[in-house]
């Protein structure tokens, strides 16, 4: 069963594939690979199949030929009927076609040429469409080119931008927008660069005008502030009333003269105010910070900027090494600086971040210190207080402009108050110089004044009154010397040119007021009262010099009041405050006088001395000439006009000189007595020193100065007086008998004393002896004399060594 069900399966399978060939369904793979199996035969099998179809087909083929046969021959007949026909219709309708073709050449030509021109005509509406997207490109980039041409590059990277977002994508498949594409960052990049070399050219601009813009700035807010102040001194009508009478109406008309030379002025420069703007064209900055803003490239730009001005900083702070030694290079300097700042400001209030309050304040503050350190420095240089004042003026110049532009300046103030030491310290060296001046050509003699006129001059250089002078006639004259108004004068003169610094510097007028004292009391104190030491010191300084030296001071003592009232009119600060300083003058005067009281002193026993050393003493003469020594007799005139002249000192000044004078002369003949190179003395030198001691006396009990009471300046010679009343009178018994008692005759003689000088007597005594009689030894009274005064020069030893062993 099983074989003959396969046998039924194969054969199905060879029907199958023979189906499917017949159908022609390709491909054919399939089919034949399912006919050669793996079975024995299978190929021949299919074959004999196939073949057994084919014998089946041509029967039916010939089946249908057959039947159709009849009429294929009749249609051939009938074919054969009609191709005599059909040659005629040939012919005809090659004839007709020639001719046909013949008149349609000329319509083909026309065809031809409409479609030639409707193809151009369709290619030109193209290119014009083309066109129409490429001209707005290239119109744009024509622009861009003529922007760039006239250096407007802010509006050419606009136009880039247009074009790379807006034109160019619409025509990007041509090969010049390619071009154009390619070109457009280098075009970017070589507006960067023009711009950069634009900026750097406008930075090197500025520092060259900086100076420029500085100086109108500064010039701007001088005129404003001198404007204000005039002003407003003018409209104070009370300003100064109460000044010294001629200094105010100097002052009122130089007032009225700079207010009208101020509104003139200002009328000027109303027409035209110059700004940074106007001295240096900002253009560059900001074409270059809106070229980079819009290139994305702000921050780099804003820090290329700040780094510049930074070294510029540097370099404007960096001052000259010679600054110092004129105004001009100090206004050069603080020109340049304000020109930076202002350039500065300006750039902060006119762009939007390039530079910040926080970048300019710390660029000031770095710049303030460097300028403080820099004015400390040169500053110290300064040994004319005229050019430290104009320093002074140009730095109030200085920070009142920054001031106006947003800048603290009180550091800059704070510093004008140190400078302010250094100007009094050179205004002192200043009127030192003119006090010696003043005291060099100063004669040391009364002002005389021959009229009213004359005196009136005196009186309105110099507070003086004096009723009982008032009343003498002329001419008449003034107790003081010459240098005592000049010395006044310049005293005011040194507040005026104090109060010129001290003006401006926005403090109050109690403060003013402190520092004009505070400068006078050094001037008093120190400067003057130095001058005065060192005058008196001065060897060609005399006696009279000294006296109207002694009066000029008084009467400058007395001037001191006038000097706070001068003060507190010029500050309009009452003397009652309780902050008011005092001037200290009253001392220095009190000083001044009492060293020229101690050098008249001085002065007067050198003279004394100087005579003292001509003094020729025979020691070992016999007699006494009968009359006084003429060196004590010139001295003593001298004395006595010496005296004369302290008429003017205070009484209490003139009798401590004249006590002085007689102690010292005192003295110096007693230690002429007692000089140890003086071996020997005779009685006749004694008796002749005597009558010199007697012209003391004299002199002393003549009163050359009035105010002594008895005989109190006789007392200077007392010791001379009792040492030689005991040689003149030999009355060695009653001495030494009476010698420690309070009522002794000789109680001033001093046992050494009278043991000196009877040596030296002894020793004369023998020498004169032995020339005038060889036998004198021989002589009872002259041996009794001897052994007198061995026995008296014995017992004056034992009372010396008695008080040299109670010491």
């Amino acid at each position: 069963m099983s074989e003959m069900y396969l046998e039924e399966n194969k054969d199905q399978i060879y029907e199958n594939a023979l189906a499917e060939i017949e159908t022609f369904e390709l491909p054919l793979g399939t089919t034949l690979r399912s006919v050669y199996d793996d079975q024995p035969n299978a190929h021949q099998r299919f074959m004999e199949k196939l073949d057994a179809c084919i014998r089946n087909h041509d029967r039916e083929i010939e089946k249908m030929c057959n039947f159709h046969h009849q009429g294929f021959v009749d249609a051939i007949t009938e074919l054969l009927k009609v191709r005599a026909d059909a040659e005629k219709l040939k012919v005809q309708v090659t004839d007709t076609n020639r001719r046909l073709q013949d008149a349609g050449k000329e319509v083909i030509a026309q065809t031809e040429e409409i479609i030639r021109c409707r193809v151009q005509q369709r290619n030109i509406t193209t290119v014009v469409e083309k066109l129409q997207l490429c001209l707005p490109v290239l119109e744009m980039y024509s622009k861009l080119k003529e922007q760039m041409k006239v250096k407007r590059y802010y509006s050419a990277l606009k136009t880039m931008e247009q074009l790379e977002n807006l034109y160019l994508p619409r025509v990007s498949q041509y090969r010049f927008c390619q071009i154009m594409i390619e070109n457009l960052p280098k075009l970017r990049e070589e507006i960067k660069e023009i711009s950069m070399s634009d900026l750097k050219d406008f930075l090197e601009s500025i520092r060259k005008h900086s100076d420029r813009i500085g100086e109108t700035a500064m010039k701007q807010a001088q005129q404003q502030k001198t404007f204000s102040t005039t002003l407003q001194k003018h409209n104070n009508v009370n300003y100064g009333r109460n000044m010294h009478l001629g200094r105010s109406r100097i002052l009122e008309s130089k007032n009225e003269m700079t207010l009208k030379r101020t509104f003139e002025e200002d009328d000027e420069h109303d027409e035209e105010v110059l700004t940074a703007q106007d001295l240096v064209d900002f253009s560059p900055v900001y074409r270059c910070l809106h070229i980079y803003s819009v290139l994305g490239d702000g921050e780099i730009f804003e820090n290329y900027y700040r780094k510049q001005r930074r070294k510029q900083a540097r370099l404007v702070l960096q001052p000259q090494s010679s600054m110092h030694e004129t105004v001009e290079g100090y206004r050069r300097y603080f020109s340049q600086i304000v020109g930076f700042f202002v350039v500065e400001d300006h750039i902060l209030h006119v762009t939007q971040g390039l530079v910040t309050r926080t970048y300019t304040d710390e660029l000031w503050n770095m710049a303030l210190s460097k300028i403080i350190a820099v004015l400390r420095t040169h500053s110290s240089y300064c040994n004319d207080p005229d050019l430290v004042l104009e320093l002074k003026n140009l730095i109030v110049v200085f920070a009142d402009t920054l001031q106006g532009y947003g800048f603290p300046v009180n550091r800059l103030f704070d510093l004008l108050f140190e400078i302010r030491d250094q100007y009094n310290e050179t205004l002192l060296k200043k009127w030192s110089g003119l006090f010696r001046d003043i005291f060099e050509a100063d004669n040391y003699s009364p002002i005389p004044v021959a009229n009213e006129e004359e005196y009136k001059i005196v009186i309105s250089k110099f507070p003086f009154q004096d009723s009982e002078l008032d009343k003498q006639s002329f001419p008449k004259k003034l107790p003081m010397s010459q240098s005592v108004p000049q010395i006044y004068i310049q005293v005011k003169e040194f507040i005026y040119a104090s109060l010129k610094f001290s003006e401006s510097l926005h403090r109050s007028s109690t403060e003013i007021d402190d520092m004009l004292r505070k400068s006078t009391n050094l001037l008093l104190t120190r400067t003057l009262s130095i001058c005065l030491q060192n005058l008196i010191k001065k060897p060609h300084i005399g006696l009279t010099e000294l006296v109207q030296i002694i009066i000029n001071t008084t009467h400058l003592e007395l001037a001191c009041k006038y000097l706070e009232d001068f003060i507190s009119n010029i500050t309009n600060i009452s003397q009652v405050t309780v902050h008011t300083a005092r001037l200290y003058g009253l001392s220095t005067f009190k000083d001044a006088r009492h060293a020229a009281e101690g050098e008249i002193y001085t002065k007067l026993n050198q003279k004394i001395d100087e005579f003292i050393q001509i003094a020729d003493y025979d020691w070992t003469m016999s007699e006494s000439d009968g009359r006084a020594s003429g060196y004590l007799m010139d001295l003593i005139n001298f004395l006595r006009s010496t005296f004369q002249v302290f008429t003017h000192l205070p009484g209490k000044v003139a009798q401590t000189a004249c006590m002085s004078a007689c102690q010292h002369l005192s003295t110096s003949l007693m230690q002429m007595l007692l000089d140890t190179e003086l071996k020997q003395i005779s009685m006749g030198a004694i008796q002749q020193f005597n009558l010199d001691v007697i012209q003391c006396e004299l002199f002393a009990s003549s009163e050359p100065v009035p105010g002594f009471q008895g005989d109190t300046l006789q007392l200077a010679f007392i010791d001379l007086r009792q040492l030689l009343d005991l040689f003149m009178v030999w009355d060695w018994s009653t001495y030494l008998a009476d010698y420690g008692q309070a009522t002794s005759k000789y109680l001033r003689v001093n046992p050494s004393t009278a043991l000196t000088l009877l040596e030296k007597v002894h020793r004369g005594m023998r020498d004169s002896s032995k020339k005038n009689n060889i036998f004198a030894q021989f002589r009872k009274n002259d041996r009794d004399k001897q052994k007198l005064i061995e026995t008296v020069v014995k017992q004056l030893r034992s009372l010396v060594n008695g008080m040299s062993q109670h010491t």
